[in-house]
């Protein structure tokens, strides 16, 4: 059995808080619940929690250092194994109750502080309670949160709105779609999940965000992109033409000799400014579309047109 100090990693003039401290850690660590019930586990956690017996213990300890007990608890001379022996004796297994199997009993009561005014079975069993060793544990629990899905339209994720979601007990609850949501974003709705444990606070609900595809329209951070068909007459020549954008049409001056490939930007018709985001902007890129079908006055124009450029020039 080593020296108590040795096991807690802590120097013999440790306050009880380091103490404390240092076994919290070890304890979460080493416990067996985390290691598949090992039996080196075990055993080393046996010998965590006898040597926080004596440490934790303002008596026990000062008998230590005096040399009245050895390192088990015992007096001097003492064969481990007698009737009401203390530190590692007082750690057992319960076979067959998996997270729970693991017991122990402080000293003689197992429930009452000791002189250095820790209660040990509240220690122990605050450390049990991230391991499933819950029963033991009196501290309030947060409830478990809840998982949700909902497709918002393109233009809610822009402009933001609200959409009723039905969650997994049956509530149905109103979400607030903030402006310039992502897609797979999670909105927490705080206190809408499942009721907490021992008075625990209940758990939240996490919506999580679809977009809906536009028929024109993409999305490219907080700027919008679209194309914009064009006339030929309206590449040649230039002119004003009407785009249609989430917050209605706007008029769009298209200069002289605009080629397909072109990209005009409409200032602020993009995502709206929220919080410390800036607003977007609209970015329109032109299109020549010629028209469906035949026209004759197109044709004879096409017949008649004595040019002398090559489009295909660069490729060779």
């Amino acid at each position: 059995m080593r020296d108590p100090y040795d096991v807690l990693g802590v120097s013999k003039k440790a306050s009880e808080a380091e103490i404390k401290k240092a076994f919290r850690a070890l304890a979460k660590k080493h416990h067996p619940d985390t290691h598949g019930n090992d039996p080196k586990a075990v055993k080393k956690f046996q010998e965590i929690s006898g040597a926080y017996d004596i440490l934790s213990d303002k008596e026990k300890r000062a008998q230590y250092d005096r040399g009245e007990i050895d390192e088990a608890g015992q007096p001097r001379g003492f064969h481990p194994g007698a009737q009401g022996a203390g530190g590692w004796e007082n750690f057992r297994t319960r076979p067959g109750q998996g997270g729970k199997g693991f017991e122990f009993n402080w000293g003689n009561t197992g429930n009452e502080p000791n002189e250095s005014g820790f209660n040990a079975e509240d220690i122990f069993a605050d450390i049990l309670g991230g391991f499933g060793g819950g029963k033991r544990s009196r501290q309030p629990r947060k409830g478990a949160d809840i998982q949700r899905a909902t497709t918002v339209s393109f233009q809610e994720s822009v402009q933001g709105g609200t959409r009723r979601v039905i969650l997994s007990d049956g509530r149905e609850v109103e979400v607030k779609i903030p402006a310039g949501v992502k897609e797979g974003q999670q909105i927490r709705l705080r206190g809408q999940g499942s009721g907490g444990e021992r008075g625990g606070p209940p758990g939240d609900a996490l919506i999580t965000i679809s977009i809906a595809p536009h028929p024109y329209l993409t999305r490219d951070g907080r700027d919008l992109k679209m194309d914009l068909p064009i006339t030929l007459k309206e590449a040649v020549l230039g002119g004003k033409v009407n785009v249609p954008t989430l917050t209605g049409p706007v008029t769009l001056t298209i200069p002289p000799h605009s080629n397909t490939g072109r990209v005009l930007r409409l200032k602020g018709k993009g995502v709206p400014a929220t919080g410390n985001e800036p607003g977007g902007d609209l970015y329109v890129r032109l299109v020549v579309a010629l028209p469906e079908g035949t026209d004759p006055k197109l044709d004879a124009f096409a017949k008649s047109w004595d040019t002398s450029y090559d489009p295909r020039s660069k490729l060779v």
